[in-house]
């Protein structure tokens, strides 16, 4: 029999990544997610999303399939923009203040 763990919001917390990069890698995941889906419901080829953004198609391709290191918070949050989509930000404190 299996013993099951819950995880917490973070899957890369779980992995075992420093608080600050999982922080960091969570929050692009995000973001990219929402880009894969904006891309799948424009029902886009690759180089269509490419030329929408401005983009090459192999950094599409990376994109979609979630190469979480070659993107950086602001490229995402641009490509967002562009994408009419709204980026905000909440901030809550883990540490009581």
């Amino acid at each position: 029999m299996s013993n099951v763990t819950k995880g917490s919001d973070n899957v890369f917390k779980d992995l075992g990544f420093g608080h600050e990069e999982a922080a960091n890698l969570k929050i692009r995941a995000d973001l990219m997610i929402n880009l894969q889906k904006f891309i799948k419901s424009q029902n886009w080829t690759q180089a269509e999303a490419a030329n929408f953004f401005g983009e090459t198609q192999p950094r599409i391709s990376n994109l979609m399939n979630g190469d979480i290191d070659r993107f950086a918070i602001d490229k995402l949050v641009q490509m967002l923009s562009q994408a009419g989509m709204e980026v905000r930000i909440v901030i809550t404190s883990q540490v009581p203040v």
